[in-house]
């Protein structure tokens, strides 16, 4: 059965619009695409110039993955982290900077995941993992909502969605970052979509 990922539902486009960017955060519509992606004849940017430019954005992605800003702040700064230890800061040898950067958050998401599953393993149910407090200055009722909702999919239904719809990656690049085939990511994006509008229906 072939699948096509639908445009994002409305519910989507208010939780991004509601997500206004602080002054020091660049806006979803001023994505310097062209520092961390060149073109052959420019050159690549360093290091530096790719923290500069695409922490923030990927904090925000990596929120929607684990579900706690602390944490996705520290698997923003693993990933780049990682990023330095395989390319070192000149960045000569990595082809698509942007590419990599998103592989690497992800990654570090997953591992942050697995550590939190075996830790709840071991932690009396009423301990639990809550948000920390200041996060209520990024996250409206609604965004928890959604949050709530994006935690209760599959981690790969998780991460295909927040990287098509927030990330605005497309259908080759999502696979190629997830390690998937393009028809996997149209069925699972789908899929993921219909078992999202459901749940947010039961809270509301």
């Amino acid at each position: 059965m072939q699948y096509a990922i639908p445009a994002p539902p409305p519910w989507w486009s208010r939780l991004l619009a509601r997500m206004s960017p602080t002054e020091d955060m660049p806006t979803r519509g001023r994505h310097p695409r062209a520092l961390v992606t060149p073109h052959h004849d420019e050159p690549r940017p360093t290091l530096a110039e790719l923290y500069r430019a695409r922490r923030l954005d990927m904090v925000r992605l990596a929120l929607f993955l684990v579900d706690d800003l602390h944490t996705a702040e520290d698997v923003v700064q693993d990933a780049f982290a990682a990023v330095c230890r395989h390319h070192g800061t000149s960045l000569d040898g990595l082809q698509d900077p942007a590419a990599y950067l998103h592989t690497a958050v992800v990654n570090a998401a997953r591992s942050v995941l697995r550590r939190r599953r075996t830790a709840r393993g071991h932690t009396p149910p009423h301990a639990g993992y809550g948000p920390p407090v200041d996060e209520g200055l990024l996250l409206a009722e609604e965004h928890r909502q959604v949050l709530d909702a994006l935690a209760q999919l599959t981690r790969r239904q998780r991460e295909v969605l927040v990287l098509r719809y927030w990330s605005e990656l497309t259908e080759a690049q999502i696979a190629k970052t997830l390690g998937l085939s393009r028809g996997t990511v149209k069925s699972t994006a789908s899929r993921a979509l219909d078992a999202l509008e459901k749940k947010l229906k039961v809270v509301r």
